[in-house]
């Protein structure tokens, strides 16, 4: 009986719908990547479990008949069924996967936890993990990337975020203590904080200000940023550090800029990731709007930094003689 008969092969179904569009065996066999031989007994195997004729021989090619007419939209819809059922489950089980962000803990800290909530609310069908760590033995590689560096890396593609305005920053009883910052060249009798992965910093400071050669008179290396910054309030040293990363303690006064000295890097914190990977849905999506929210966060950074050297430039400016004798009327 017609209901207890097997349906028939997908591949069966794709040849016969490959045939009824191009009219010949031998173009339905590059399309569907088989011989034509073998098309041929896709057809005649699916007449016979159909117990009719599909298709009949014309001048012109290959022609549906009646039969296979009637057929037709019904092999379109159940491969099409199939086909939508199949990217189903394959959507359904890439949502179930993380995108994985790895990032400095200082980024997170100072830039990305306190925004992330608006990304969260307006995509609560992406899930994003904000680590690569699994255990002690085995790691994750990481979707999305976010660190530390000099420029684009090899393999990856890379976009800058925000971090090349370095500053110099210290507690101000630190500067007082040490009898203050009259010229550039003063920190050579300061200890330095410096994070051990930017040794380039204090190479970049004497450059931009004329003290090649020079060196600090102490150096105390750390691994953390946030570490650094409370070191450096708590009066141990000074350090250069990323503006972005110090803007609310120069704000409250917790650290200054001495002289406004600072730099623009060549390193900065930039996003990267594999450009030849499956990404997972959302993707674009987070990685939009990471690079959108840096800009923001840059821009703001880069403003602070002009309205500083403004302030400071109107500091140091010398009085006018007709402003001085107005004074000291």
């Amino acid at each position: 009986m017609a209901g207890n008969r097997l349906p028939p092969s997908t591949t069966g179904l794709r040849v016969f719908l490959a045939v009824a569009r191009l009219g010949s065996t031998a173009k339905a066999a590059v399309t569907v990547n088989l011989t034509q031989s073998a098309v041929s007994k896709q057809i005649q195997a699916l007449e016979e479990h159909l117990g009719t004729t599909l298709f009949e021989r014309t001048p012109q090619g290959l022609k549906l008949t009646e039969a296979g007419s009637i057929y037709n939209p019904y092999a379109e819809a159940a491969i099409e069924q199939m086909e939508r059922g199949a990217r189903r489950l394959s959507e359904r089980a890439a949502q179930g996967r993380p995108i994985r962000l790895h990032m400095i803990a200082i980024a997170g800290e100072r830039w990305l936890m306190e925004r992330f909530p608006v990304f969260a609310q307006a995509h609560p069908e992406i899930d994003v993990q904000f680590t690569n760590f699994v255990s002690e033995e085995e790691t994750e590689e990481p979707d999305i990337d976010i660190g530390h560096q000099s420029g684009p890396l090899p393999g990856r593609e890379s976009h800058y975020l925000f971090g090349r305005q370095v500053a110099l920053v210290a507690a101000p009883s630190l500067v007082e203590r040490m009898g203050g910052f009259q010229r550039p060249a003063d920190i050579q009798k300061m200890t330095l904080l410096q994070h051990f992965q930017m040794p380039t910093f204090w190479a970049e400071f004497t450059e931009t200000h004329g003290l090649r050669g020079a060196v600090p008179a102490h150096t105390v290396r750390y691994g953390y940023y946030s570490v650094i910054i409370r070191a450096a309030m708590a009066g141990l040293g000074v350090a250069l550090a990323p503006r972005c990363y110090v803007a609310e303690e120069l704000a409250s006064g917790a650290l200054i800029n001495p002289l406004g000295l600072g730099f623009e890097s060549a390193t900065g914190c930039w996003l990267t990731f594999s450009p030849n990977t499956e990404h997972r849905p959302g993707f674009e999506a987070l990685v939009a709007w990471l690079r959108e929210e840096a800009a923001i966060f840059e821009a703001a950074t880069l403003a602070k930094a002009a309205n500083d050297a403004s302030a400071v430039a109107a500091s140091t400016a010398p009085v006018p003689r007709q402003a001085r004798r107005s004074s000291a009327s």
